[in-house]
């Protein structure tokens, strides 16, 4: 770990670095700084099998934070070391180390003091649309074509329905006795389900070909532990940017929908606990709302569907995975994926029953 370190350019002197448990795609490690006062660092091993394209990846975060950082300076902010992300280049003055061994490492400076959150209630899910919708804003004005997709296709509905015709049709090849092929016979009703939404969930792509929808820059995972927070509970600064890309709105406001505005687990075998949480969606809505003034009255109007749109996306990827042998998702047992489908499922089913009372909270909000 120190060997890799060298090769940043730190000015302080810091200790061993030390595995810091957040996330699950990419390894994290603290670096403490040796004296009080100086700064600390977060150092990552970036998973090039998820994110294939790591210049480009690290461009997106380069071209991100200094954006926003500029917006900070020019409106008279203070404290601004904290309320945007830093990457530390190395000494050849690159935005990541390569290993001989062909790992990727990079190197942020710590945002202290600060502190995250796991737990959604109203008050945090109206911070967290606040600090997600102030996020959009500020990169509002920064063309979407002059980042890459760090994950291609990543939020393209058609894509996500291709990627299942084809696990489908492969499915089908196979003989009656293979466990891909009884898997598939034995989920029509999924299939069904699936099919007779791919019009409706595809309307996005179709309305940005006809020249009326645009496309923004995304974050593309709206947890609220990926919100920091100071000292008085304010949300300063948003995290994990790795996928942070060119999209629709609805990537951000639908993502943080399908899983905090749920009452229900993601994973949840019992369907009976899944419903919409409209306390939730109000107090996100409020506060991106709030923020997101560059939206058009189409992306306004469409946020409701946003939420459908996320889910069922979500749906499909989990039954892909599912008729695909459990290749990409981590499975607790040989069922998980179909558990995860169905749940998602009924949050369409919950979201489009809950639409009326969404479209009317949004329009209210609006005014």
């Amino acid at each position: 770990m120190n060997e890799i370190l060298r090769h940043f350019a730190i000015t302080n002197e810091v200790v061993a670095p030390e595995p810091l448990r957040i996330g699950f795609i990419n390894d994290s490690f603290i670096v403490r700084a040796a004296r009080i006062g100086e700064k600390s660092y977060c150092m990552q091993r970036i998973n090039h099998h998820i994110f294939k394209d790591v210049e480009g990846l690290m461009r997106n975060i380069q071209l991100v934070t200094d954006h926003i950082r500029r917006k900070l300076e020019a409106a008279g902010e203070t404290d601004v070391e904290r309320k945007v992300l830093q990457l530390v280049p190395t000494k050849e003055g690159k935005l990541f180390y390569k290993t001989p061994q062909g790992d990727y490492w990079r190197l942020y400076v710590l945002v202290e003091p600060a502190t995250s959150q796991e737990k959604v209630t109203p008050a945090s899910a109206e911070l967290t649309g606040q600090a997600f919708g102030r996020f959009q804003r500020q990169l509002a004005d920064l063309p979407f074509d002059a980042l890459c997709e760090s994950i291609p296709n990543f939020h393209n509905m058609e894509y996500r329905l291709q990627q299942l015709d084809e696990a489908i049709s492969e499915a089908k090849a196979l003989p009656s006795s293979d466990v891909r092929r009884k898997r598939l016979d034995a989920c029509q009703d999924i299939i069904d389900e699936i099919d007779k939404r791919r019009e409706d969930m595809c309307l996005a792509e179709r309305l940005f070909r006809e020249g009326k929808l645009p496309k923004h820059i995304n974050h593309c995972d709206t947890k609220v532990n990926n919100v920091l927070f100071d000292e008085e509970g304010r949300p300063i600064c948003i995290v994990d940017l790795d996928t942070v890309m060119p999209g629709f709105v609805f990537s951000d406001f639908g993502d943080f929908m399908r899983t905090a505005a749920n009452t229900g687990a993601e994973d949840d075998p019992n369907l009976a606990n899944i419903h919409v949480d409209l306390d939730v969606f109000e107090s996100y809505a409020r506060g991106y709302l709030k923020e997101a003034t560059f939206l058009t009255d189409i992306e306004k109007e469409l946020l409701p569907y946003g939420c459908r749109l996320l889910s069922y996306m979500q749906t499909v990827r989990f039954f892909t995975d599912y008729i695909n042998g459990d290749t990409y998702y981590k499975i607790a047992y040989p069922e998980h994926n179909l558990v995860r489908t169905r749940a998602q499922l009924r949050l369409v089913q919950e979201q489009e029953n809950a639409e009326p009372q969404m479209k009317e909270i949004i329009c209210r909000l609006s005014k």
